[in-house]
């Protein structure tokens, strides 16, 4: 079944979910972009050059010859395929068509997927994928960036394994000659398991391990990675970036140095802001009935917030939650078999415990937030938009005041009256231009 289905421009077409009543089921979770469109009229897929890899099209290079401390150590390299090669004018036509400067595309992009050794949320061994993108041109080393993907249900709609707009980013910044990393995170793409949805510290982890391993398998593509790493991510991604560039700036690998930190539209604050804005109606229904679902699912599997599904979602949905986020329904399936409201989702009891969280509840959302008690010392844009009904505003001017609490100084970049994915799109113009004035 295809569940990414190219879609006109976006004058004639808004990329939200289909409306569920009077409400929208917007294009992103409790922090994300979920229903992600096919981009606009792909190239059809072509093995990268000589010149970029000695691997044909669809073949995978394993760590042969790797010591066995780094086979099995975190970032470690397990494999590289090669997916698809675009010219300038291909990149160029496939940003355009979805309401992207094209301004800052220079070059070719040549794409793989790369599996690597990282840990679970419990610090067990497991691996992950990302997707890798490289410019044809931009010099031998290169600089990164580290781009960080909105919510998805379906392991299939992430960076290395969906053509739809989780890769928009990766083919812009790398067409504008940087290197660009865009992890799956785990539970996704190739991953095992289940996706610990907004185990903001997994997620960081993983993302970590990515931009190790993307050192070597870069390498072997006959290039190199200078160490530099721009930090960007969009809704979900927007706060994993917040938690990867804390990371970085803390010494968390020394051979990864933190340049810029520019993540859009985040839930920095979960407690203050996107709680409060899912129960006083700032966030849509249909996300805000998407988002819990899946948070509290994904929480419940990590730190038990509960012993069974019908004490906190009402029923036909209570029978439905572990299949529905099993990473095998895409968001448009799993909307399918969601109410339309709150009310109708869960139980009087929970609904009440959201609103005024206490214990291991309180416990699992302080772990969530808190990326943004720490002060940058790298220059920093939180992009937000004053029309997003997934992710509001509140959460980006709150992340702003606790950086400008901390001495940081952080510049706002408001993209106006637009929904969460447009606010996104115009973000990646204004990230990739100014991206390109910081050398």
């Amino acid at each position: 079944m295809t569940r990414h289905r190219p879609v006109p421009p976006p004058a004639a077409a808004p990329w939200h979910r289909p409306r569920r009543g009077a409400t929208t089921v917007a294009a992103a979770l409790l922090v994300a972009a979920c229903a992600a469109p096919a981009l606009a009229s792909p190239p059809p897929p072509r093995p990268a050059p000589p010149t970029a890899t000695p691997l044909a099209t669809g073949q995978a290079t394993t760590d042969a010859g790797v010591s066995a401390h780094v086979q099995h150590g975190r970032g470690a390299l397990r494999s590289v395929t090669p997916l698809a090669r675009l010219s300038r004018d291909e990149v160029a036509r496939a940003v355009a068509e979805h309401g992207v400067d094209a301004s800052s595309v220079r070059h070719a992009i040549a794409t793989y997927r790369f599996e690597y050794a990282t840990i679970t949320p419990t610090g067990e061994p497991t691996t992950a994928s990302a997707l890798l993108t490289l410019p044809d041109g931009g010099g031998h080393a290169l600089s990164t960036v580290a781009e960080l993907h909105g919510t998805v249900s379906h392991r299939d709609e992430a960076p290395s394994v969906g053509d739809n707009v989780t890769r928009l980013g990766a083919y812009l910044y790398a067409a504008g000659g940087r290197a660009t990393v865009a992890p799956d995170y785990l539970g996704l793409g190739t991953s095992p398991g289940t996706h610990p949805y907004m185990d903001t510290a997994s997620s960081v982890s993983a993302s970590l391990d990515a931009l190790r391993a993307a050192r070597t398998a870069t390498a072997r593509l006959g290039r190199a990675l200078t160490g530099e790493v721009h930090v960007t991510g969009f809704s979900q991604g927007g706060q994993v970036a917040m938690g990867l560039g804390r990371a970085l700036a803390h010494g968390a690998d020394r051979h990864l140095r933190l340049r810029t930190l520019t993540p859009v539209s985040g839930p920095y604050d979960i407690a203050g802001q996107e709680l409060p804005a899912i129960f006083d109606g700032r966030v849509a229904d249909g996300s805000a009935v998407y988002y819990l679902a899946y948070f509290l699912t994904a929480q419940n599997r990590l730190h038990h917030l509960y012993d069974d599904p019908r004490e906190v979602f009402r029923q036909p949905y209570a029978d439905r939650m572990e299949t529905l986020f099993d990473g095998e329904h895409s968001d448009e399936d799993v909307a399918r078999d969601l109410p339309a409201t709150v009310d109708a989702l869960l139980t009087e009891e929970w609904a009440a415990r959201l609103q005024h969280p206490t214990g291991a509840l309180a416990e699992v959302i302080a772990r969530v937030d808190g990326v943004c008690e720490w002060r940058p010392r790298v220059p920093v844009r939180l992009h937000t938009a004053a029309g997003d009904r997934d992710v509001p505003t509140g959460n980006t001017a709150s992340c702003a005041s606790e950086l400008r609490r901390r001495g940081a100084h952080p510049e706002v970049v408001q993209h106006g009256d637009v929904d969460h994915l447009r606010g996104y799109l115009g973000a990646l113009s204004d990230n990739a231009r100014w991206l390109a004035r910081q050398g």
